[in-house]
């Protein structure tokens, strides 16, 4: 009985969800958590290659569609093919992002441009060609993927950060705007987790020190750890929530490990 509750709740089956970035670490994970959920799952990333291996693992649920975040002009015709796998497009995964790490006044404007299209200004707009598909039905979750430097920011992410800040404050916006629709917009904000583009920082002996002692749980997060708050925001089980941010950081922002105090425990 249980288990019946919990998989009509949670349950994705027959929801499209399209996921932007789903070559990277955390978009491929939350594509085969969605998948394993139910959704039919549209793998979006220019990554074609490491996209037809992950359509490969995760099997008939998953389509690929080749999308270039900054190609603004490409995401009505991606939008229609992604909604014919089941008739719509029910969940939408902002996940797709890059950063280049240098001081303020080392970034040039192209890579302020770079970062701001990809990480933002992509993501608005895709999420502006989604919005007609989920008016129509009444119904929608869209999840941005925002980052730690949200609310606490390292140093040499002056851009990422920019981004990302106005990442969770275009989710509020959603959630205000497209409420009467139905359609639910939430952020989800990882904190140092640890993924293929990340393993250089990790395997570095200061900085690896650095986070690990900002981290209350004392490890780096994994891929896997963003999953089932991605499955809880894009199901019926969050039908009230829009509009926040949840953080995804083991304690990181709550003060990382304590300094050390007499206790009996």
């Amino acid at each position: 009985m249980a288990n019946d509750f919990l998989s009509k709740l949670f349950s994705l089956e027959g929801k499209t969800a399209l996921v932007t970035g789903a070559a990277g670490g955390i978009g491929s994970a939350i594509a085969k958590g969605l998948a394993q959920s139910g959704a039919n799952v549209a793998l979006c990333d220019i990554n074609i290659k490491t996209l037809a291996a992950l359509q490969e693992e995760i099997g008939s649920k998953a389509h690929i569609f080749k999308l270039d975040m900054a190609d603004i002009s490409t995401f009505g015709s991606t939008t229609d093919k992604a909604a014919k796998i089941s008739g719509s497009i029910d969940i939408l995964i902002n996940c797709a992002g890059i950063n280049k790490r240098e001081g303020l006044v080392d970034v040039d404007e192209s890579t302020y441009d770079s970062i701001m299209n990809i990480n933002l200004k992509g993501a608005f707009f895709l999420s502006q060609a989604v919005a007609p598909f989920m008016k129509k039905q009444n119904s929608g979750s869209i999840i941005n993927i925002g980052s730690h430097n949200t609310g606490a920011i390292l140093g040499g992410v002056s851009v990422y950060g920019a981004s990302k800040s106005g990442l969770l404050s275009l989710t509020r916006s959603m959630a205000i705007e497209w409420a009467k629709y139905n359609i639910r917009a939430n952020c989800i904000s990882p904190g140092h987790i640890k993924t293929d583009l990340t393993t250089p920082t990790w395997e570095h002996p200061q900085r690896s020190s650095y986070l690990l002692e900002r981290i209350a749980l004392g490890r780096p997060g994994n891929p896997w750890d963003i999953v089932g708050l991605t499955i809880l925001l894009a199901s019926e089980a969050s039908s009230y929530i829009t509009g926040e941010e949840f953080r995804v950081d083991g304690g990181c922002l709550a003060g990382g490990q304590p300094w050390e105090y007499d206790t009996k425990f």
